[in-house]
């Protein structure tokens, strides 16, 4: 099923799951979706701590996503478990590579919850189209850091984006929302996060992931539509509308179900 009209988020900020004391502030960040992490930023031997606290945090007054350990690691059924909370919002599938990694995350749970996967080693790209067709998917991750050191890369800057191009690709194929990009893990770096965010817009991305409350608000100016951007939109919304379904034409292009969509998801994020 196409979740082109869903609301879409531009910010994404990771919040250590082990650190309970931050959890209410990455709240208060202006991030249009907070992540739990319970793999990359929780030690091994913290994790079980790790779903306690947000266990003991999480509720409906509190919509969170919950980033989730992979398939293949030891934690991997016990995360799952929280989503079946009242407050979980969604949950970030780490390492996902095959459509099976999703259907094993629902399995477990059982829980019809949006379902974000990570896409951050060589076979996850391979078979991100397959990923992306799979149950309750929503938005497609790009996790740079992990992929460039699996792919051997050594540098995180312009030789991803023909693998940007690609993921963005696959999700308009597959009738998802648009991909988010990965972290700038410089925080102090404003310049560099703005060129970025930017780049990543430019290349069809629909936000970007955050690791400190300070880069949320550079995320959200920049991958908010520009006033042309509004204008144009709003003049296919209201053409689209005034032809009751016929086809249309402004300033000599089609305009389509597609470039409606588009335009849709441009009204939305003006009006975030």
């Amino acid at each position: 099923m196409s979740q082109l009209n869903q609301p879409q988020h531009r910010s994404f900020l990771f919040v250590p799951g082990s650190q309970p004391d931050r959890f209410n502030k990455a709240l208060g960040s202006g991030a249009d979706a907070v992540i739990v992490d319970l793999e990359d930023a929780v030690a091994p031997d913290a994790k079980a701590e790790a779903r306690h606290a947000v266990a003991e945090w999480v509720g409906p007054e509190r919509p969170i996503l919950i980033r989730v350990n992979a398939r293949s690691t030891p934690w991997f059924a016990e995360d799952a478990q929280l989503l079946k909370l009242r407050g979980v919002a969604g949950v970030i599938l780490a390492k996902a590579e095959s459509a099976s990694d999703v259907v094993a995350l629902l399995s477990v749970t059982r829980a019809k919850l949006p379902v974000f996967p990570l896409i951050e080693t060589a076979k996850g790209m391979w078979n991100a189209l397959e990923v992306a067709k799979a149950p309750f998917v929503q938005q497609l991750m790009f996790g740079t850091l992990d992929f460039i050191a699996d792919m051997g890369m050594a540098s995180d800057g312009h030789e991803l984006d023909s693998f940007r191009a690609q993921l963005v690709m696959i999700s308009r194929i597959a009738g998802i929302q648009p991909p988010v990009d990965g972290v700038t893990p410089s925080i102090d770096d404003t310049d560099r996060l703005t060129a970025e965010a930017t780049t990543g817009k430019r290349w069809g991305f629909g936000g970007k992931l955050c690791i400190h409350p300070k880069q949320v608000s550079v995320v959200n100016a920049c991958y908010m539509p520009s006033n042309s951007e509004v204008v144009w939109a709003q003049r296919v919304l209201d053409e689209s509308a005034k032809a009751n379904g016929a086809a249309i034409s402004i300033d000599g292009k089609m305009v389509d179900r597609p470039v409606v969509l588009q335009a849709q998801r441009v009204m939305n994020l003006a009006r975030a």
